[in-house]
């Protein structure tokens, strides 16, 4: 497949209601919020994770669209891939010292496997398979506004053990907390070089499942924990050459997210909210596409 030629950015924006969108494990699993502003944050990490599973289910019979950072993977194992299907012993820690082979090697699995040619990997494990600098990273997702995280209490109708059903007298009802932002609108840029496509060879192809999953990955992710989460907007801004045509903080100013409502009183609708696009500062030489 031919790899890209454009450079490419875009604006997402997605809303959570009645939910955590992305807990924070070393607080508790409380929504993870910027400090100063008490914004909400999700990670990077966060949204790939969403991408991959969308991928994994939409292209699961493809060839080449095989996830290498999956749920419950052995890594060691992702890489010893390329070594037997190029019929090659590998060495601890160590790529081949011939450049062609070990070249062969991280060509084999950007060629395999979707999300390293996507977002590159670091597969330096004791099965050494190189790495990969990714042509798409995405920036951490801000709310709008600031958010106001709730504990909410929940009872079971039930327990674990018999030890716990004579401890409570027969009574098997137990306790628990979850976390919920009532209603958040989120933020996030990405980012796509056509350069980096070129070395790891990310092509168009790749390019419409990303705008896929980014447009339909919520709806296969839905859980109690995470409540309502919904794709808003995406929208692209396609360079007319892989170096591009404009700075991309120069387009992200372009996209504007305000209130219409009264501001007094907390959003709790993405109807709340208008998109404004400025295209008269947005030059010629790169196009505008709204693919949500």
């Amino acid at each position: 497949m031919t790899a890209i030629s454009n450079r490419y950015e875009f604006v997402y924006l997605f809303d959570v209601t009645n939910g955590n969108p992305n807990g924070d494990p070393d607080a508790g699993n409380l929504p993870r919020l910027d400090p100063e502003t008490n914004q909400g944050l999700v990670t990077d990490v966060c949204l790939k994770r969403k991408i991959r599973n969308f991928v994994q289910l939409a292209k699961e019979d493809s060839a080449g669209y095989a996830i290498y950072m999956q749920e419950k993977a052995v890594l060691n194992n992702q890489n010893l891939e390329a070594y037997k299907a190029l019929g090659l012993k590998h060495e601890s820690k160590k790529l081949p010292k011939d450049q062609d082979k070990a070249k062969a090697i991280t060509e084999w699995m950007c060629q395999h496997f979707f999300d390293v040619r996507t977002f590159g990997a670091v597969m330096t494990t004791d099965v050494n398979s190189g790495q990969v600098r990714g042509p798409i990273q995405i920036s951490f997702a801000k709310s709008i506004e600031p958010v106001l995280p709730l504990e909410i209490s929940i009872t079971r109708m039930a327990v674990t053990t018999e030890r716990e059903a004579e401890a409570q007298g027969g009574d098997n009802r137990t306790m628990g907390r979850k976390h919920i932002i009532p209603y958040g609108l989120y933020r996030a840029h990405g980012f796509i070089s056509a350069k980096l496509a070129e070395r790891s060879g990310f092509s168009d192809e790749d390019l419409q499942v990303v705008w896929q999953a980014l447009q339909m990955m919520f709806e296969h992710d839905h859980s109690a924990a995470r409540g309502e989460m919904s794709a808003r907007k995406l929208i692209v801004f396609k360079h007319q050459d892989a170096l591009g045509n404009a700075p991309s903080h120069k387009l992200f100013e372009a996209v504007t997210v305000e209130r219409v409502t009264d501001a007094s009183s907390p959003a709790r609708a993405f109807s709340d909210y208008q998109v404004t696009i400025d295209r008269e500062a947005i030059p010629a030489s790169v196009e505008v596409l709204e693919l949500l």
